[in-house]
């Protein structure tokens, strides 16, 4: 009852006066009138829909009488926050310091960023993906020196408190305006099986406005924030309000709701728990650990076999009953099980939050909060309470991805301190919960795994294929683990804790072996998996970043226990797995996985603990069985690495490819190759090395190929493997033992190796380095990219090349290319082989190689791979070197010298090449403990009868006189046997060490590795009988099965060989030099083996030759004896003959190159000299289609040749010959400006472009007022249009029929493959040229230019030429007779028309009048000289032809044109010749009275008159009457510029100067003086009524100089200038006369020379422009007639015609706008601006870079008629040609007609390579000579030409 009399009151009285009553000491009635009335505003059953009035209720009370505007104001006064915390959502554009950061996650907003001083440091600008909080303020995150200025004052101490009453009310009202809220929640929220997501969505929509205000009292700053978190946190409001009234209904569903949504969130659902309870009693007794190590045993397998297929919703339950239970027991809190309960709003707040999936409103509301200390603590405990209900909604959720955003969102701003993180471990026991829900996670799709034993196999793994590894759902729980190990507080907690040590060792064993792959066999697999991205993406995150996470803390000895622990955990679940899998000895044949973590977690922490820590190696290593065993798998993936790029798994499709690429990547390499090779190095180093020699051969199947036999039989590999199988077994020998990556290279020389090799293989850029060079994935570990370290080494190793512009070129970047000495001492190609993902960039590396040595002047033909020295071994791995040293390498290369010496098959230069590195290798690492080196030969029976010892050095020379091999019958060798058999009977023995036949067949011993391998094996393992019996199969254990038609029977041989490994090297060098004694006795004395760094293979064997010589006295000896036999020739069959021909073959090949050479040169000059006439290259000769520079008359009919018929003929009027021409619209001209100064694209609001003052604007508003007051058809006449939309035609120079054109297109609209270009619009390209184009313009038969007779100087008076010249324009057009030319110049002009738009042909005010249309076809003309006047750079004092002139084809269209032209004649009456040449009788009485007058000459646009004579005179135009109309217009030129210089002075000077004139006026020449002229133009103007008195006289204070003669006659000068340039052209074109250059201040003499106004050309100095006037009539009586038609002008108004008169013919060149230097300031000011038609901030914002519009990109809000506003503004401002700025990804695009391309970008970093996208964000500058470059394309139209990638954008940019 209360409640309504309250609620009829208006809200801010009602607020008042309950504050009022609340204030009081006794508040009690308050406080019920304030129940009352909020269970009346807040009621929830009012209706479903939250009520806006119930909102507006709670703003009043809160603010307790005043306007909420006002409350905000007051608290935000009391705001004592030192924090930022701005929360940001996805896309928002934030800043990341290095610099300043402590932690990798720190973020800053752009305002605290801008704020802030971070000159000089690591920044980047990159978008949010999930959203975050700024960072600035907080210490914990980023240090202080990085606070910008206003976080940087603790503005806490300053702020008075708060008085009591200013938040009274908002205390209490808010929590009934929560408990509103959360009940809305409880009953909108239906379980998801019953209901869809869209009801959740509804309930939220409703919510908005409630949950918004929310957020706005956080935004009031810490006063406000301090009372939400008292309201929040506390847990007697929650119980109070939670259950909701008795009487309530309403709230009592909606609480049984809850209840019932709580009920699942466990993570074990109830129904589990009841069944598992006994089990959970009994296994907490066992130790935890144990518990945890059955997980892998038998549990998993027994209860996969019977498990059901029924889902219940946490996936495979058959997995999960006992094992889950365990898994409970096994950490410490089974509370992480258990149901939820909530003790205050937070925790049902998180929740509801949690089970709608994270609503972005809610997620900010939460996160705004957590500037207030209190509130980030319980938040913090409540989020990790809620943990694994989170993860476990994540997993069901539809919406993954973006809720895995949101929830990240979140826990980085809680994680990422150090402080909190260690709080909520220890108290809330984090890593136990985020150990155990990964687990759980990966439970529900784990599968058996196939590995090794399909049948038993015990293991179980993760199934690539399931949503929860493709879609990445476990991203969010491994990015906050990660995050949390980085602490180190929480890392050693972690590290100490072994039973989560053990549960995390079983978590990596899931992923152990997955993704298997199965080499297929027979066909090709049908569907290739794409699993293996999710493969590799998840070892990559889930276990190598973790690893690494924890090797940071594992630097130092203290953290030794910690190491040790991990290797032993690791080497038991190892044990345990191999014995789940069922391993044995031997690899199961055909079957790869790249997936090892648990390998590689035991190498990293191996290789951490001895280069950090100061571990004994052998302390952390097991028994020699089980390093057997690890080093099993992988082996195998380096021999499947070999097998896969050998082609063998191509059934299996290309991604095996891929993996075997994504293996060896730069983001994978330092997880994944790099321990596995590491591992194997352990290995080696600890077995014996015969023994895994011997195993390497194997696993490579290259076993039977290694036989000294010719012939061989190999069961495994067909014989076109053999080689590259081979090659790759070596090649891993070679990686193997001089890698030394983990073997004691300090971190410098790693990067400096790395980065090396990649800047080898390729230039590159500064971004792609970073991204190539693996780094340390962690981000806090040392090898930051970016830190001091890169950029030091990367200066040291390499050179930059800045970006180099070819205009017509590809836009280079700025690349980074290695140093001289670098490839000299540094070239690694073992390094490189190891680290390309493609084969190509080895040979990339290799000729890049090359071409260095020929720069430097080492010619070695095909230089090999350098060897390089490496740096010594760290003393735990010594044992690697005895791999170099024993016998059984040592045969293998014995035998393999020998077989490429022998010429057998499948040898290459690459196996030698590896077979030399080896010994090489071998020489430089000799093993320490070895005796006198010629040692005693002790004899061994076995295959040590090969060689007596170890020592690679005293074997080098021993020599091997018998070997028995076994070969097919059909073998060379039993041929030669069986000869020798039939000569003689016993072969005598010769060797020096034998004594007797018998010895020879006891040392001719087969050698067989694998028996080897076994023995050896044998010996180490005495396993029980059973076992061991397995163990000695015979030969290989894959079955070995024989194909039909079986091969011929192997049977033994006994060769006789007699040579030792140094003999076998010397005969090699013969044979590569192909001379007899290569190596002379003395060659041994003067060797130096330094000289031989670089050069082929004769160098290496030097090299190698000389170090053995070197080192061991009995290695010279030898040498010297086998040097000394001067070897006899090899067979009988070549003797003298033979070098001969040898000799001739040298010639011939020389001969033959230098033929080549000289080819190649004729190519080369025929290429430049077609590319000179097709491209724009700066060449004096001119093309001779288009010879404008010769003078000698041509008195023949020009010829030209089609290029697609290739006959060549003069063009007539049945077979019209044309130019190939491009015609496009063109609006540069129009956007000229008065000043040379480009306009500045405005970055601030105040900053404005006004587009009033350019070309286009200046003459569209002179025609409007010339339309307003004459006669329209004269008006047209007076100006020309075509700035703005003009058409400029420009050629490539080549000629075609046009009838073979025709045919042409016609095929090209036949040919189906998709072109850049439309052919239904006429597009083509030159046939022969490929250049753009889509026109042809007929050329005129006849002669080529004007010559002979025409070109006379003429000797007639003025007046008669005049008097012709009038006769000439009296002839009427003959229309030419139909015929194909004048069909042709028909359609040309049809196309030319059709090139522009609609708008930019209509000017009168009758569109289609001929008036019209002769206005738009004389513009044309214009048009293309202006241009090529600016093209020549605004003057002709460079002369000559130019770029330009070569496009230019104005000759032909002036041809076109005028004929078309001579259609309109031009009314006698009206002509404006006569009112030039003679003063006419006054016509007044023919006008009517509303007819308007002409427009005044001195008004009209003379070079527009100029085209009009030409064009409408007969063709072709004798030179003399050309002349005559220059000096006619030249003196109507003149008047206007004294008319116009008359009105910039001020009276005074105006008195003056018309005195002056006045004295002068009779004197003789007097109409040749300007002074005199001068005068007259004033005293006539004069008599206008106020032309002078408009210029009030501070307009022109401007001029406040005096005017002195020399200034007025260089303004004079000025003015006429354009008129002159263009009249010079034209004369240039029509008759060919050529183009003098000078100097710029003597341009004007020059030019009226070439025009023939002069007499004589003056001496330059005194050059007077009256001078060179001409009158062939009374002058003063002319410039009479010409000011009275001003002067008659009653109805215009003065201002105006004032106007018309001061017209400034001056243009400056074109310029795009100037851009700011730095781009930031371009993208702050533009990227969040909202868009002046829609309103709206664009998502792809863009300006044009011609007048400065900002316009939205495919934004559909601008569209017009189905036009998006970038291709409407392209036509509105560039007549269809746009070049936009993308803001958002610093790129340029070029809009051109229905196409468009990507220009690239004028911004370059300090590397000087774009960002496109901004995804780097590092700070970009203007390039200059990029943006020079574009502005040349657009002010040349040269877009077209080139560039190359365009395509159609069908109007929607």
């Amino acid at each position: 009852m209360m409640a309504a009399l309250l609620l009829r009151r208006d809200k801010r009285t009602t607020a008042a006066h309950l504050k009022a009553d609340l204030q009081r000491a006794d508040n009690s009635s308050g406080l019920r009138q304030l129940r009352e009335l909020l269970d009346t505003v807040l009621d929830p059953e009012r209706g479903s829909d939250p009520d806006p009035e119930g909102l507006d209720w709670c703003k009043w009370l809160l603010a307790g009488g005043d306007a909420f505007d006002e409350f905000c104001r007051t608290v935000r006064s009391y705001d004592n926050a030192t924090l930022c915390g701005l929360v940001w959502t996805a896309n928002f554009v934030a800043y990341r310091c290095r610099t300043c950061g402590i932690s990798p996650c720190m973020s800053l907003c752009a305002e605290c960023f801008n704020n802030s001083d971070h000159t000089g440091h690591d920044f980047n600008m990159f978008r949010s993906q999930a959203g975050g909080a700024c960072d600035c303020g907080d210490g914990n995150v980023m240090k202080e020196s990085g606070f910008c200025s206003r976080h940087r004052l603790k503005t806490g101490e300053n702020v008075p408190s708060v008085p009591w009453d200013l938040l009274l009310m908002s205390e209490m009202v808010l929590p009934r305006f929560i408990i509103t809220i959360i009940q809305y929640l409880r009953d909108g929220y239906t379980e998801p099986e019953s209901a869809a997501d869209r009801d959740l969505q509804k309930v939220l929509q409703q919510l908005e406005p409630h949950i918004s205000f929310l957020e706005e009292l956080t935004k009031m700053g810490g006063a406000m924030r301090t009372v939400l978190t008292k309201i929040l946190t506390n847990q007697q409001t929650f119980k109070e309000l939670s259950m909701g009234q008795e009487e309530n209904v309403f709230a009592k569903r909606n609480y049984e709701k809850y209840l019932s949504a709580l009920k699942s969130s466990g993570l074990v659902s109830v129904e589990e728990k009841g069944a598992g309870g006994a089990g959970a009693g009994t296994a907490t007794d066992t130790s935890a650990g144990a518990g945890a190590l059955s997980l892998l045993g038998a549990t998993a397998a027994a209860s996969l076999e019977d498990s059901s297929k029924e889902e219940d919703q946490d996936g495979l339950q058959g997995v999960g009953q006992r094992k889950r239970v365990k898994l409970s027991s096994s950490t410490k809190d089974p509370s992480i099980m258990d149901t939820l309960k909530h003790k205050c709003f937070l925790e049902e707040l998180l929740f509801w939050t949690i089970k709608y999936e994270f609503p972005q409103k809610m997620v900010t509301f939460l996160l705004n909060m957590l500037p207030d200390q209190d509130y980030k603590i319980t938040f913090t405990k409540t989020f990790v309470q809620h943990y694994a209900f989170i993860m476990k909604t994540l997993m069901k959720s539809h919406e993954s991805d973006t809720m895995s955003n949101r929830i990240v969102h979140i826990s980085v701003q809680l994680f990422s301190n150090e402080e909190l993180a260690r709080h909520v471990t220890e108290e809330c026991h984090l890593l136990d919960i985020m150990v155990t829900v990964l687990l759980y996670m990966m439970e529900s799709c784990l599968i058996k795994s196939e590995l090794q034993d399909e049948e038993n196999n015990r293991h179980v793994v993760v199934n690539c294929g399931e949503a929860l590894l493709k879609n990445n759902t476990y991203w969010p729980l491994v990015s906050d683990f990660i995050n949390i190990l980085s602490h180190q507080s929480v890392a050693k907690r972690f590290l100490e804790d072994r039973s989560l040590l053990l549960l995390w060792m079983s978590f990596v064993s899931y992923f152990q072996g997955m993704n298997l792959n199965k080499r297929e066999l027979n066909e090709h697999v049908e569907f290739e998996s794409q699993t293996y991205y999710a493969a590799f993406a998840a070892e990559l995150e889930a276990c190598a970043q973790p690893m690494w996470g924890l090797l940071t803390h594992c630097k130092v000895k203290e953290t030794q226990d910690y190491t040790k622990t991990v290797v032993r955990y690791c080497l038991e679940t190892l044990q345990m797995w191999f014995d789940a899998i069922g391993f044995v000895d031997e690899p199961s044949l055909n079957q790869l996985t790249f997936h090892l973590p648990l390998h590689r977690y035991y190498a990293m922490f191996l290789s951490k603990g001895v280069k950090c820590q100061g571990l004994d190696l052998d302390s952390l290593l097991p028994d020699q069985e089980m390093l057997m065993k690890i080093m099993v798998h992988p082996l195998q993936i380096q021999a499947s690495l070999s097998e896969i790029h050998s082609n063998m798994w191509v059934r299996n499709g290309l991604q095996i490819k891929g993996q075997a690429m994504t293996y060896v990547q730069s983001h994978f390499c330092n997880s994944m190759i790099d321990p596995d090779i590491y591992l194997l190095q352990v290995c080696a180093s600890r077995l014996d090395p015969d023994y895994f020699i011997s195993s390497v051969f194997e696993r490579f199947k290259v076993v039977d190929l290694l036989t000294m036999a010719s012939q061989h039989q190999n069961a495994v590999l067909d014989s076109e493997q053999e080689r590259p199988m081979l090659e790759g077994a070596l090649t891993f020998l070679v990686i193997l033992s001089s890698l030394r990556i983990h073997l004691g290279m300090s971190d410098d020389e790693i990067l400096r190796a790395e980065m090396v090799s990649q800047l080898c293989m390729n230039d590159r850029t500064h971004s792609s380095l970073l991204d190539l060079i693996p780094e340390n994935p962690n981000p806090k570990s040392g090898v930051v990219p970016g830190s001091c370290s890169f950029e030091e080494m990367l200066s040291a190793v390499a050179d930059f090349k800045a970006p180099v512009f070819e205009p017509g070129g590809s836009m280079q970047q700025g690349m980074y290319t290695p140093k001289a000495e670098v490839w000299e001492k540094e070239f690694d190609p073992i390094m490189v082989i190891l680290r390309t993902v493609y084969r190509r960039d080895v040979q990339s590396a290799m000729d890049r190689y090359t071409a260095f040595l020929k720069q430097s002047g080492v010619n070695t033909g095909n230089p090999w791979p350098p060897y390089k020295e490496r740096t010594p071994l760290h003393p735990c791995y010594r044992g690697l070197a005895r791999l170099l040293h024993c016998k059984t390498l040592h045969i293998v290369i014995f035998t393999l010298l020998y077989k490429i010496w022998m010429d057998h098959q499948n040898m290459s230069e690459h196996v030698l090449c590896m077979v030399l590195y080896l010994i090489e290798l071998g020489l430089d690492n000799q093993v320490q403990d070895d005796k006198v080196e010629e040692e005693p030969c002790i004899e061994e029976h076995c295959h040590d009868s090969w060689f007596p010892g170890t020592s690679l050095l005293s074997n080098l020379h021993h020599v091997i006189n018998f070997v028995r091999v076994r070969v097919p019958e059909t073998a060379p060798e039993v041929e030669r046997k069986r000869e020798r058999e039939r000569e003689r009977e016993t072969p005598p023995s010769t060797s020096s060490e034998s004594a007797g036949f018998g010895q020879n067949l006891r040392e001719a011993q087969v050698f067989s590795l694998v028996a080897e391998r076994r023995r050896k094996f044998q010996e180490i393992i005495n396993r029980s009988n059973h076992e061991a019996s397995q163990a000695v199969r015979p030969k290989s254990s894959s079955s070995r099965w024989l194909p039909p038609g079986s091969p011929p029977q192997l049977v033994t041989e006994i060769l006789e060989i007699r040579e030792s490994m140094l003999s076998l090297l010397v005969k090699l060098h013969q044979k590569l030099s192909a001379k007899q004694n290569s190596l002379s006795l003395s060659w041994l004395a003067e060797v130096d083996p330094a000289h031989h760094a670089h050069g082929d293979g004769l160098t290496a064997i030097e090299r190698i030759l000389a170090k053995a010589a070197a080192r061991s006295r009995h290695s010279k000896r030898c040498l010297q004896e086998i040097c000394g036999k001067v070897c006899p020739p090899v067979p009988p069959k070549k003797n003298s003959p033979g070098d001969k021909k040898s000799m001739d073959k040298e010639e011939r090949r020389q001969r033959a190159r230098e033929r080549q050479q000289k080819l190649l040169a004729e190519f080369a000059s025929r290429q430049k000299s077609f590319m000179e006439t097709a491209m724009d290259v700066e060449s004096p000769e001119a093309d001779a289609v288009m010879d404008v520079g010769s003078t000698e008359p041509l008195e023949s009919e020009v010829l030209y040749d089609c290029v697609i018929c290739g006959q060549s003929g003069p063009s007539t009027e049945d077979r019209p010959t044309g130019l190939v021409v491009l015609l496009q619209a063109s609006s540069v001209l129009g956007h000229r400006c008065r000043s040379d100064t480009p306009k500045r694209l405005p970055t601030t609001d105040e900053e404005h472009i006004y587009p009033e003052d350019t070309c286009g604007a200046t003459n569209d508003v002179r025609l409007s007022l010339m339309q307003r007051y004459f006669k329209d058809s004269s008006c047209l006449q007076s100006v020309s249009v075509g700035w703005d939309g003009g058409v400029y035609v420009q050629t490539c120079g080549h000629t075609l029929h046009i009838d073979c054109h025709k045919s042409y297109m016609e095929s090209l609209r036949n040919d189906q493959v998709l072109q850049g270009f439309s052919v239904d619009k006429g597009e083509f390209t030159c046939p022969l040229c490929r250049q753009f184009a889509n026109s042809v313009l007929p050329c005129r038969p006849g002669r080529g230019m004007e010559t002979g007779a025409w070109h006379t100087p003429s000797t007639k008076s003025l007046s008669t030429l005049v008097k012709e010249v009038e006769d000439l324009q009296e002839q009427l057009g003959i229309f030419p007779a139909e015929s194909n030319l004048s069909k042709e110049m028909e359609s040309v002009i049809k196309d030319i028309k059709n090139t522009t738009q609609k708008k930019y042909m209509d000017y009168g005010k009758n569109p289609g009048s001929p008036d019209n249309d002769f206005l738009f076809m004389y513009s044309v003309a214009r048009t293309n000289l202006e241009l090529e006047l600016v093209h020549r750079g605004g003057d002709l004092c460079s002369g000559g032809a130019s770029a330009a002139a070569k496009r230019s084809c104005l000759n032909q269209l002036f041809h076109v044109l005028a004929m078309h032209m001579r259609l309109y004649s031009i009314d006698s009456a009206y002509n404006p010749w006569t009112r030039l040449t003679q003063t006419t009788h006054s016509r007044e009485p023919e006008f009517c009275d509303d007819e308007r007058p002409e427009v005044p000459m001195l008004f009209r646009d003379v070079p527009s008159l100029l085209i009009i004579f030409i064009l409408t005179m007969p063709q072709p135009l004798r030179k003399e009457h050309f002349t005559c109309v220059v000096k006619v217009l030249y003196s109507l030129q003149f008047t206007q510029a004294l008319a116009a210089l008359s009105i910039r002075f001020s009276r005074e000077e105006r008195l003056s100067w018309s005195n002056t004139g006045a004295a002068k006026k009779n004197m003789p020449n007097s109409d040749k003086s300007w002074e005199s002229l001068l005068g007259h133009v004033i005293s006539e103007l004069t008599k206008a009524k106020d032309v002078y008195d408009t210029n009030s006289e501070e307009a022109f204070v401007l001029s406040s100089s005096v005017w002195s003669p020399q200034s007025i006659e260089f303004t004079l000068q000025q003015f006429c200038l354009p008129f002159l340039r263009l009249s010079c052209l034209l004369q240039h074109h029509l008759y060919g006369d050529s183009l003098p250059g000078c100097l710029v201040e003597e341009e004007f003499s020059l030019l009226t020379g070439c025009l023939s106004l002069t007499g004589s050309v003056q001496s330059s100095g005194s050059m007077s422009s009256a001078a060179c006037l001409d009158w062939n009539f009374n002058a003063f009586d002319l410039i009479n007639q010409w000011c009275s038609e001003v002067v008659a002008l009653s109805s215009t108004p003065s201002q105006q015609s004032v106007s018309l008169l001061v017209q400034d013919p001056q243009w400056a060149a074109p310029r795009l706008l100037h851009l700011p230097d730095n781009y930031n300031t371009i993208f702050q000011f533009y990227h969040r601006k909202s868009c002046t038609s829609c309103g709206k901030t664009p998502k792809d914002p863009a300006l044009c870079l011609v007048c400065g519009a900002f316009v939205c990109l495919k934004g559909h809000c601008c569209k017009q008629q189905g036009v998006c506003e970038c291709v409407l503004h392209s036509q509105h401002c560039g007549a269809a040609t746009g070049i936009f700025l993308l803001v958002n990804a610093s790129v340029i695009i070029i809009i051109r007609g229905h196409r468009f391309c990507l220009w690239g970008s004028v911004y370059l970093d300090a590397h000087g390579e774009e960002d496109r996208d901004l995804r780097r964000g590092k700070p970009l500058y203007l390039c200059e000579e990029r943006y020079r470059v574009l502005e040349q394309q657009w002010v040349s139209h040269t877009f077209d030409h080139i560039n190359k990638r365009w395509g159609p954008h069908y109007n929607g940019l």
